[in-house]
């Protein structure tokens, strides 16, 4: 059974489920909406739907029920790796189902026939200014492809059927996560290898191929496999998740919506906190221990200066998480393994024993420990991918896995489009003062 037909299948059990919620029980209240949410990024908000991912507070990241040492452990390894199928990944976020050997190696062979960036592709990023930030290429590029999109033809071909509206959704998502490694490789040797490139090879997966096209030997391969798996969903309501769900929920198609939610993703307080990190690590070691590994007192006295200051130790903390990322976790078993002399690396092993305790004597947050971005800007370096603006871009491949299977699953069970209800200040100081609110701004029309 292909992934197609299995999917049909899932997509026909979830169905009546939204029904009967939206029929039976749309008026129950789930939450309350405070002043405080609705100025502050609506954050915690309970108003969007996903079986894709959820981040619970004590286990992490689950990709559809399964912990991230679960899906690692579960998930089909590509033949003499180390890491799973990144294939498998996108199977289980769509399904539900973790893949067999012989389920993940289609849809790889499926991906494969997909792998071919267009020329014109080419010619747009090369018309761009050398110092173009590879994010805006990244994004041009999955804009430009928008052409060639099946969903927004079946659309304007007069037949569109909500019911079969995720069939060209799915092809659409297909086409594109196999062509994203071919885009952002591309852009990789441009920009910084000198225009030297290295064609897909057929024989490998998608994690292998990007690491081949990156033109870095083994293991980087499965460094590749590893940072687009963990990366894959943060739930949906991160900045670059939700602008592709806003977007696509006006029929848009997967190139517009993804392509828009890589804006997102560049934007400081979303993708950048891994380069971040690293930075902060670097000069730190500059300026402090004249770029020797500091010792664990030096490196102590650091942390906690560095706080008395005002600032935060870029990296640690969560808003959710109670405990040490997993993600980070999966990473530094990796790193222990590959990276064992690796001075960053012996800094980030170093901060994973002094900062979790200083924080905690100092009352500063209410996780201490590291998350994701802790450690995964370390390991990119040690593989010589040492250009700070590029790992947004992996970023964006690894997060278009949960990103399209929430999208083909929007269109799927037939989601409205998003439309919150916006009020006026005025409006928000008389409901906190307890005033009458204007009778008018009750009855006004969307």
């Amino acid at each position: 059974m292909s992934l197609k037909e299995k999917l049909a299948g899932k997509i026909a059990q979830e169905r009546p489920r939204t029904t009967k919620l939206l029929k039976e029980f749309g008026n129950v209240k789930i939450d309350d909406v405070t002043i405080s949410q609705t100025i502050g990024g609506m954050r915690g908000i309970k108003s969007m739907v996903t079986d894709i991912s959820y981040l619970d507070p004590e286990e992490g990241i689950r990709f559809r029920g399964y912990t991230i040492p679960e899906v690692m452990d579960k998930l089909p390894k590509v033949p003499g790796a180390e890491m799973p199928y990144v294939e498998g990944q996108f199977y289980l976020l769509l399904t539900g189902e973790i893949p067999t050997l012989e389920e993940v190696q289609e849809l790889a062979e499926e991906l494969k026939e997909k792998r071919v960036l267009p020329e014109y592709v080419k010619d747009i990023l090369r018309a761009m200014p050398r110092d173009t930030h590879p994010m805006t290429m990244f994004s041009a590029g999955i804009l430009a492809m928008q052409r060639e999109s099946k969903f927004a033809k079946y659309y304007n071909e007069g037949h569109f059927n909500k019911n079969t509206a995720w069939e060209p959704m799915f092809e659409d998502a297909l086409d594109l996560l196999a062509k994203l490694p071919l885009l952002g490789a591309y852009i990789y040797r441009m920009k910084y290898k000198g225009d030297t490139f290295i064609p897909s090879n057929p024989d490998l997966d998608l994690g292998g191929d990007f690491a081949n096209m990156m033109g870095i030997a083994k293991p980087y391969d499965d460094v590749a496999r590893m940072y687009f798996i963990l990366h894959a969903d943060h739930e949906s309501g991160n900045v670059s998740a939700h602008t592709a769900h806003l977007v696509a929920s006006a029929l848009s198609d997967v190139y517009y919506a993804y392509s828009a939610a890589m804006g997102g993703l560049a934007g400081p307080l979303h993708g950048l906190a891994n380069q971040e990190v690293l930075k902060w690590i670097q000069e730190m070691m500059k300026d402090k221990s004249g770029g020797k590994v500091p010792t664990k007192d030096e490196l102590t006295k650091f942390v906690k200066e560095t706080l008395s200051s005002g600032q935060v130790i870029p990296g640690y903390g969560h808003a959710v998480l109670r405990k040490t990322d997993p993600r980070y976790m999966a990473q530094r078993e990796f790193a222990l393994t590959h990276l064992t002399y690796d001075p960053t690396f012996e800094v980030v092993s170093m901060l994973f024993e002094v900062v979790p305790p200083v924080l905690s004597s100092m009352g500063k947050v209410k996780n201490p420990w590291p998350n994701v971005d802790a450690q995964s800007g370390v390991i990119q370096w040690h593989y010589g991918v040492v250009e700070y603006d590029f790992y947004t871009v992996l970023f964006g491949i690894g997060r278009a896995l949960g990103v399209f299977a929430n999208l083909i699953w929007d269109r799927a069970l037939g989601y409205a489009i998003e439309r919150p209800k916006s009020v006026t200040t005025e409006m928000l100081e008389q409901w906190a003062t307890h005033e009458p609110l204007y009778k008018q701004a009750e009855t006004v029309k969307q």
